[in-house]
C-alpha cells in the first residue's frame, strides 16, 4: 500500500472515532452478539454462495493488490526501450536470458512469443487473450467482494429484528429492552461499516488496479509487436508515450521554436481562425 493511502487510512479512522466519542463512552457502540451475528451470517452466505477456493483466491488478489506495488507507465516503457536496442543490437533470440528475469508475468509471455518466433497476428491473439481472461477473473473477484457487502447490511437487520422481538415480548419489562436496544441498533451499525469500510473499498480498488495492470498490458502488447517489427527505438519510444498522461510526457515533447524552425514558421505567420470566419473565400458554384 502506498504511504499516502494508508495516512489517509489511520486519520480517517481516527476522526471516525473521535466522532464516536464526542457522542459519549465509545464503549457504547461495542456488541458482541451483535458482531457475532453480523459476522458469522455474513461468513454462512459467503460460504453458501461461493466455493472456498475462490474465497481464497479473492482473498490472495485484494492483498497482493494492496501490499505489491505496480509499476508505472513510464517504468514499463523505458524496460521495453531497452529491449527494443538490445534486440537490434544483439537480435531478438537474445531476449531469451531476460524471459526469465523480469518479474512481470506478462511481459515474460510477450517475450516468450518473440523467442520461439511466433507471427505477428499470433502473438496479437495470443496476449490478447490472456488480456480478456485477466479481466474476466478479476470481475469476478469483484463480484464477489460486492455480494459480501450485500450481505451485510442484511444481517445488520437480521441482528435488529432478533433484538426488536425480545424488547416488544418483554415491553412491560425495562430491564429486557436495556438488554435488547443494543442488539438491535450495533447490528444495523456493524453491517454498515463492514460493507462500506471494507468489501466495498476492496471491490473498488480491485478494479481500479485492474484497469492500470490492463493499461501496462496493452503498452507492453504494443511493444512486443514493435520489437518483433524491429522499429526504430526512437519511433517506438514516441509511440509508447501516447499511452502516457501529459504530465509523465512533457520533458519528451518537442519544443516550439524547433517546430517553428523545422516548418520555417514565422511569428508574422501566425493568424487567428476567427480571421478566417470572419472573411471567407469566394463561394464555388
Amino acid at each position: 500500500m502506498q504511504r499516502r493511502n494508508l495516512i489517509g487510512i489511520v486519520l480517517c479512522f481516527l476522526i471516525f472515532l473521535l466522532g464516536l466519542f464526542c457522542k459519549g463512552d465509545v464503549s457504547f457502540y461495542f456488541n458482541v452478539a451483535s458482531l457475532m451475528i453480523v459476522a458469522g451470517g455474513s461468513a454462512v452466505a459467503a460460504l453458501l454462495s461461493f466455493q472456498a477456493e475462490r474465497l481464497r483466491i479473492v482473498f490472495r488478489v485484494v492483498r497482493s493488490s494492496y501490499s505489491r506495488p505496480l509499476k508505472s507507465e513510464a517504468e514499463i516503457v523505458d524496460i521495453l526501450i531497452n529491449l527494443a536496442i538490445k534486440s537490434r543490437m544483439a537480435g531478438i533470440l537474445s531476449l531469451q536470458q531476460d524471459e526469465h528475469e523480469t518479474s512481470i508475468l506478462f511481459l515474460r509471455r510477450g517475450l516468450g512469443c518473440l523467442v520461439d518466433n511466433y507471427e505477428p497476428q499470433q502473438i496479437r491473439d495470443i496476449l490478447n487473450t490472456e488480456m480478456y481472461f485477466f479481466k474476466l477473473r478479476r470481475e469476478d473477484s469483484e463480484r464477489v467482494l460486492r455480494t459480501i457487502a450485500d450481505f451485510c447490511p442484511a444481517f445488520g437487520i437480521v441482528g435488529s429484528v432478533a433484538g426488536l422481538i425480545p424488547m416488544l415480548a418483554g415491553i412491560d419489562d425495562p430491564g429486557i429492552i436495556l438488554k435488547t436496544v443494543p442488539l438491535a441498533l450495533t447490528s444495523i451499525l456493524y453491517g454498515l461499516i463492514f460493507a462500506n469500510f471494507f468489501f466495498i473499498p476492496f471491490a473498488a480498488n480491485l478494479r481500479e488496479r485492474t484497469n492500470q495492470e490492463l493499461l501496462l498490458q496493452k503498452i507492453i502488447m504494443e511493444g512486443i509487436l514493435a520489437i518483433h517489427g524491429e522499429i526504430n527505438p526512437t519511433v517506438l519510444r514516441t509511440k509508447l508515450l501516447s499511452f502516457l498522461t501529459p504530465a509523465d510526457r512533457r520533458a519528451d515533447m518537442v519544443p516550439l521554436s524547433r517546430i517553428q524552425e523545422r516548418f520555417h514558421i514565422r511569428i508574422d505567420d501566425r493568424f487567428d481562425l476567427d480571421d478566417v470566419d470572419d472573411h471567407p473565400g469566394p463561394s464555388v458554384s
